[in-house]
């Protein structure tokens, strides 16, 4: 399928309410589906809730924000994850979504998440933000280059990065150099900032990443609402600093870089655009950057795909291992006694 709507939401979760608000990504899923999308993106870290204390207090006044983010965050598999394939599977709908990501065993550590579903509600995948930005990093963990993949797709293949991992040139050039297709740019609400308007950044980065690597980029920014603010805004300074406005730009970039469809502005809806994947060939002719203009005996990249893991177990093996078509028996890998016989490891 060459030709196909895709769609991007720019919305407010129902702030730290995992149930909540994965019901309301499953409805608007389904929103975007029954007007004709096959592919839907959701903000980062959208379910279910983006830490803005991290910014707006110091790190003892957002423990108790911590704790409530953490009983609210999800499991990759997990009940959540389920409930969100099975909407996913009933509106043949792919999606893109971020979320906070807890480890099942572990205690403590939180990842900012974004999770790939296919239209027929198998989990593609999840892809760890792989460093924190700023003040995140007070919550959310490192992520690692597992994640960092190209999804093939009955619309294409599909790449995502977070927020501030889009200013990444090394981690856009890995997922290009996977033959990307379509990027997901996920964003949450940030009026914070004092030096560039937020909107402004989220353009300036889709953009770029659409014109040099000849993809569409489908850009998806969260909002801020009362319900958010009456939960973070204990004083009129603090509400100040998060009513900012250009905050958030939700839209649709093509191979040239030019819009598609949008942008929609700190107002909540979604975006939606016709895009031709056929569209991709022409603009490359000019410029492949992971083909035919470039030289990789010059410039290149090594990607380490290795799961970052607390613990790395060796040595665990059968007491005892039976090859019998070579009527061997193995040792540790090496062959030991001959046919007939059992050895035993030691």
């Amino acid at each position: 399928m060459n030709q196909f709507k895709v769609a991007a939401v720019q919305t407010a979760p129902v702030f730290l309410d995992l149930e909540a608000t994965v019901d309301k990504t499953c409805l608007l899923m389904e929103e975007a589906a029954r007007n004709g999308a096959s592919l839907v993106a959701f903000p980062e870290a959208f379910i279910p809730a983006y830490p803005y204390w991290a910014w707006l207090d110091s790190p003892l006044e957002g423990t108790g924000y911590f704790k409530a983010l953490y009983k609210n965050s999800m499991t990759v598999p997990g009940p959540s994850t389920d409930q969100l394939c099975t909407a996913a599977r009933e509106s043949d709908i792919i999606v893109v979504v971020g979320v906070n990501e807890i480890d099942p065993v572990l205690t403590g550590t939180i990842y900012n998440t974004n999770v790939l579903i296919d239209n027929h509600g198998n989990l593609l995948g999840r892809h760890r933000k792989l460093v924190p930005t700023n003040a995140e990093k007070l919550v959310w963990g490192n992520g690692d280059g597992s994640g960092l993949r190209v999804y093939q797709t009955d619309c294409g293949r599909i790449g995502t990065l977070l927020c501030g991992e889009n200013t990444n040139t090394l981690a856009r050039f890995a997922l290009l150099a996977q033959g990307e297709q379509i990027h997901v740019a996920n964003f949450p609400a940030f009026p914070f900032t004092n030096w560039y308007e937020e909107s402004e950044a989220i353009r300036i980065r889709c953009q770029a990443h659409a014109f040099e690597g000849k993809i569409f980029v489908i850009a998806s920014t969260g909002l801020m609402d009362e319900r958010s603010l009456e939960l973070l805004c204990q004083s009129p300074d603090k509400r100040s600093l998060m009513e900012g406005t250009n905050y958030a730009l939700t839209a649709v970039f093509g191979p040239d870089g030019r819009y598609v469809a949008g942008p929609l502005i700190d107002e909540e809806g979604i975006v939606y655009a016709d895009i031709d994947l056929d569209d991709l060939i022409v603009p490359k002719m000019m410029h492949d950057i992971t083909g035919h203009y470039n030289q990789f005996g010059v410039l290149s990249l090594n990607l380490n795909r290795q799961p970052q893991k607390p613990l790395i177990e060796q040595g665990d093996r059968p007491l005892y291992i039976l090859d019998e078509r070579e009527s061997t028996y193995e040792l540790g890998g090496a062959p030991v006694a001959g046919p007939g016989r059992l050895s035993q490891t030691e």
